[in-house]
């Protein structure tokens, strides 16, 4: 190559190592500079000698770098190098001093600019700092830009919403177990009487609204009667052993047709179905979705009775567990727990049985008063139809009307006092009694247990005779060691259904205790709000009945009965000859 020549580069032979040695040649068997001695004003100058260079210059890329999306390659052209005197050094960059200085870093336009000139190849290139190759000024991050120079922007981080944020917080959570939970809203209403006079009897519309899946519908309807009920609770009782199954309210031959009687045992059997629907294991019983659910109830429990017979206590854990459950000798408890709540609850019972006794001779006196008002309302009405003066004749009716409205009043107050305290007495009663059958099945239990190991002992003494007999009896020993671990199994069984019944029945007695301090709570606080009420409104009747009488005297003068005129003149002339002697008194 002819280094003496005039070269379109513009630059002048570099110093550096590496300078002198041979060119490199490419492809084509021409002869091309190294990378090295490529400068800013010589690629200008080569870019305006030629601007229509069919050949593409090849990207100068480090090994490390990717590939351009279009090969280019560098040739070689016949030039001629000539001394250029260039203030700003041999490579046209800046100074040696200011070359120890850091590049500034690139912006957004240089940016474009890379990028145009990478599109465009002719166009002239920045040129680096000194003492940095051509390489070391070339982006290499430029691949990763789209056409237009811009590069790739990723979206803000979205912030959450603050305030959807908090909203969110202040929910409270609840566990799996309280999300799938179903809910039941039951309601027992619509008494009416049906049937003639040897089967008559009284029928409740019983509605459900539920979330359970194991139902057909959301909300739905069925008619039951008393005997209905207490299907449902001898069949959860005998299906749930040890388990406090809400009962219904006891039977009543005389006056079961009674208005009253007929509200108070709708009432309590709405509150025993809804006891029953809350409770975590009897919500789940096939017995209660039957009944709730089937609209031929009287079919469905005859088939259920066919398909299982025997709706005593051959059922449930026990008939699954072929353990029999007579009741046995005479149980001894020997957890001082179970004990202690035996005595506290026969205590809490007789409490109960006397609070409801007093209660019911307080309903008794509302409803007596309520009669004396009655008698009374009768009497005044009576009298004012006798009266002949209108003056005294309207107060008396007034107030025969008010009687009638405070024996009203009475008995309202009366039959919200059964509705609110009484009944929740009565529900308690009831109660003690259901866990009282708990406490039975659970000594059933026990005798169960201790059946099965008398039973288990018989037969190992039978199968240590037939040891003792020697192989004479080889199968009768076979079969006795079946029927010795058959007596095990019974055993561990029994033992385990045993220790699972107490620990069903502290449960289910601390949910008592829980249930009956805020039943009992709600029960009072109504209790007295009702009789607040009642009084405020005796107190409003009686003020407006003064008010009236107040308006009627201010309205017109009190009735005087007519009189002879002789008489009046003679009372006239009396009271003249008095008044005349007691003006001559005072001027003696």
């Amino acid at each position: 190559m002819d280094i003496g020549g005039e070269s379109p580069w513009g630059d002048v032979p570099s110093n550096a190592p590496g300078a002198s040695e041979t060119p490199f040649e490419d492809d084509t068997g021409k002869q091309a500079l190294p990378p090295t001695q490529f400068g800013l004003t010589g690629l200008s100058e080569a870019s305006k000698s030629k601007p229509s260079s069919s050949e593409p210059i090849q990207s100068l890329k480090s090994p490390a770098g990717r590939q351009s999306r279009t090969p280019r390659r560098a040739v070689a052209h016949q030039v001629r190098l000539e001394t250029v005197d260039d203030p700003l050094g041999p490579l046209g960059g800046a100074p040696a001093a200011a070359s120890e200085e850091p590049p500034a870093p690139p912006q957004k336009e240089q940016q474009v600019l890379t990028h145009n000139l990478r599109q465009q190849p002719s166009a002239a290139l920045q040129p680096p700092a000194s003492g940095r190759s051509l390489l070391d000024g070339v982006d290499l991050s430029d691949e990763l830009e789209p056409i237009g120079g811009i590069g790739v922007r990723h979206p803000p981080p979205v912030q959450p919403n603050q305030s959807q944020q908090v909203r969110r917080e202040t929910h409270p959570s609840v566990s799996i177990e309280q999300a799938a939970k179903p809910s039941f809203e039951i309601t027992v209403g619509d008494p009416h009487k049906v049937g003639d006079l040897t089967s008559s009897h009284i029928v409740y519309l019983v509605r459900t609204k539920t979330t359970s899946k194991a139902y057909r519908q959301a909300e739905f309807a069925v008619t039951r009667r008393y005997r209905d009920f207490l299907w449902l609770y001898n069949g959860l009782h005998a299906n749930n052993p040890g388990v406090v199954v809400p009962p219904p309210p006891e039977k009543q031959a005389v006056g079961r047709f009674d208005t009253n009687f007929v509200e108070s045992r709708r009432a309590a059997l709405e509150r025993m179905l809804n006891k029953t629907a809350a409770h975590p294991t009897l919500q789940h019983d096939g017995d209660l979705k039957l009944f709730l659910e089937s609209e031929a109830f009287n079919v469905d429990v005859k088939h259920k009775e066919r398909k299982e017979p025997g709706l005593g206590e051959s059922k449930g854990m026990f008939s699954g567990l072929g353990i029999s459950v007579g009741g046995g000798g005479k149980f001894v408890e020997q957890d001082d727990w179970f004990h202690d709540r035996r005595i506290y609850l026969d205590a809490l019972e007789n409490q109960l049985k006397s609070l409801l006794k007093a209660m019911d001779t307080v309903v008794i006196q509302r409803k007596g008063i309520a009669e004396a008002a009655g008698d009374f309302s009768n009497s005044l009405h009576a009298l004012s139809a006798v009266e002949l003066s209108p003056t005294l004749s309207g107060p008396l009716e007034g107030l025969s009307d008010l009687q009638i409205r405070i024996k009203e009043l009475y008995d309202r107050q009366a039959q919200q006092d059964v509705l609110t305290l009484g009944i929740t007495i009565d529900e308690y009663i009831r109660l003690i009694g259901s866990i009282k059958m708990a406490f039975a099945s659970r000594q059933k239990a026990y005798h169960s247990w201790h059946s099965a190991e008398s039973e288990l002992q018989k037969r190992r003494v039978t199968q240590e005779k037939l040891l003792r007999q020697g192989k004479t009896q080889q199968d009768r020993l076979t079969q006795m060691h079946a029927d010795v671990a058959d007596a095990e199994r019974k055993v561990h069984q029994a033992r385990l259904l045993f220790e699972d019944m107490g620990r069903l029945m502290r449960a289910e007695l601390e949910r008592f205790e829980r249930e009956k301090v805020e039943d009992f709570k709600s029960a009072v606080e109504t209790f007295l709000e009702s009789a607040v009420e009642a009084q405020k409104e005796l107190i409003e009747l009686w003020e407006t009945f003064l008010m009236q009488l107040d308006a009627e005297e201010d309205g017109q003068a009190f009735y005087k009965p007519p009189v002879e005129a002789a008489a009046r003149l003679s009372g006239e002339t009396s009271v003249d000859s008095q008044a005349a002697g007691v003006a001559t008194t005072e001027d003696d």
